[in-house]
């Protein structure tokens, strides 16, 4: 069985809060299976990565816990984030920070790991 998993998360934006939760709970299911786990944000879906957008934003309209929490646990699971360059240079504005956790990673890396037979691979 692979013991590895890279989620995509690219159709789930800010604009949409209530799509992300879905992938991020994943992220933490696979982690309580012991796998390794990475999450890939390209497109728009890499604002989640800006300093302070997730915690504005709620996936219910409850508003119990925000996007800003459930990657705080993803975070503090050993999950990597990563950020696509080309998302970054198209959805991030130069004077906008990213978290420190999140990490970079491009287009090329993401398709290694679906061509990857130890690792298995979701898009959100």
């Amino acid at each position: 069985m692979a013991d590895k998993l890279a989620l995509l998360i690219w159709a789930a934006t800010p604009d949409r809060p209530e799509l992300v939760v879905t992938p991020l709970i994943h992220a933490l299911a696979a982690r309580a299976l012991d796998a390794e786990v990475e999450i890939h944000f390209a497109g728009p879906a890499v604002r989640w990565l800006v300093d302070g957008v997730a915690d504005g934003l709620y996936a219910t309209c409850a508003q119990e816990k925000s996007v800003g929490d459930f990657l705080r646990e993803v975070i503090a699971e050993d999950v990597r984030l990563l950020a696509c360059g080309m998302a970054r240079a198209a959805w991030v504005a130069e004077d906008e920070i990213l978290i420190p956790q999140a990490g970079a990673a491009g287009a090329t890396a993401f398709v290694a790991r679906t061509l990857d037979p130890a690792w298995r691979t979701l898009v959100f």
